[in-house]
């Protein structure tokens, strides 16, 4: 009798880490898709991610590349000021959007162009969001906002 509660234990202790760990692989996988890591341009151009990964990159919209095509269809350049990445987008930009200003995108780095799906920029004269900020200040081109 003993054996058998002590057999029974173990089965019951085995099948808890079996439904963890697929539990914790399925939450895994699940997140995966949801994440987008965040790169600034000088890290693209270092190590340009797969076709096939959707990331967020963010910088300074450069001065003079901002180009309207035809429709909706905009080209611009994003940078941190120590690289420049080439961006194309389709779709209705945000009402603040304009060169020199912070914005940041999410998309694929498709051939050396970044095709963006989703554009944010700034929501007052003096926000910028907290990875673009960062990746300026370690290019050394971020600048304090006006008070």
């Amino acid at each position: 009798m003993k054996n058998l509660k002590k057999q029974r234990r173990i089965q019951v202790i085995a099948l808890a880490a079996i439904a963890l760990v697929v539990a914790t692989i399925a939450i895994g996988t699940a997140l995966k898709d949801g994440i987008n890591y965040f790169r600034s341009p000088s890290q693209v151009a270092e190590a340009p991610p797969p076709p096939s990964e959707v990331f967020r990159i963010g910088g300074l919209v450069e001065e003079g590349s901002l180009v309207r095509g035809q429709g909706e269809a905009v080209r611009f350049s994003v940078t941190d000021g120590g690289a420049t990445v080439p961006v194309t987008f389709v779709g209705v930009l945000p009402d603040l959007f304009e060169e020199n200003q912070g914005m940041v995108g999410t998309g694929k780095y498709v051939n050396g162009i970044f095709e963006a799906s989703e554009i944010l920029a700034k929501h007052d004269e003096t926000y910028m969001p907290k990875e673009v900020v960062d990746a300026l200040k370690a290019q050394g081109v971020y600048q304090e906002p006006e008070s």
